[in-house]
């Protein structure tokens, strides 16, 4: 079983730039609505991914915190293609920089499209209580605010929020 151990966080201002390693070109959907999860109707996000020349199945519980079960499984391209056109709600469209700041490497998604302006910084760690170099171009936590994950992202996009959810308050 595949656990993702995951922390997000805000970004204070652009100095990550600098570091940037790659950049992996994204657009991605939800075969299921975060109304089917908050009803309890499903226990589980089912995600199509389109990452640069590849494409994945992903699937993850629906703990909101730091830990959730996660499977991902490639998928042909025009699977792919054809699953994205079937999703519901909005679709997700970034560009993900890696940047290797410590020992961590940390995946910053530039968010485009409908949620165009926001940035936020992932972090995956082996265990709940890992310690980790914070850089210093690293804002607020922002990992149990539910508005940040990409399946509320797809049924209510960055440009909606108001002036106080986009502080991460």
């Amino acid at each position: 079983m595949g656990v993702e151990i995951e922390r997000k966080f805000l970004l204070r201002d652009g100095r990550w730039r600098d570091a940037v390693d790659r950049t992996v070109v994204m657009a991605q959907g939800y075969l299921n609505d975060a109304s089917s999860l908050d009803s309890g109707a499903q226990r589980a996000s089912v995600r199509v991914r389109l990452q640069d020349d590849l494409a994945f199945l992903n699937i993850k519980s629906r703990e909101v915190g730091l830990r959730r079960q996660e499977f991902e499984y490639p998928l042909p391209i025009d699977d792919a293609r054809a699953l994205l056109a079937l999703c519901v709600g909005g679709r997700i469209e970034k560009r993900r920089h890696l940047v290797r700041h410590g020992a961590h490497l940390w995946e910053i998604d530039e968010f485009d499209g409908d949620n165009a302006g926001l940035v936020v910084a992932e972090i995956e760690l082996g265990d709940e209580g890992e310690a980790f170099e914070r850089p210093d171009w690293l804002g607020d936590e922002v990992t149990h605010l539910q508005r940040y994950y990409n399946l509320a992202l797809a049924d209510r996009p960055y440009r909606e929020w108001s002036a106080d959810e986009r502080s991460g308050r």
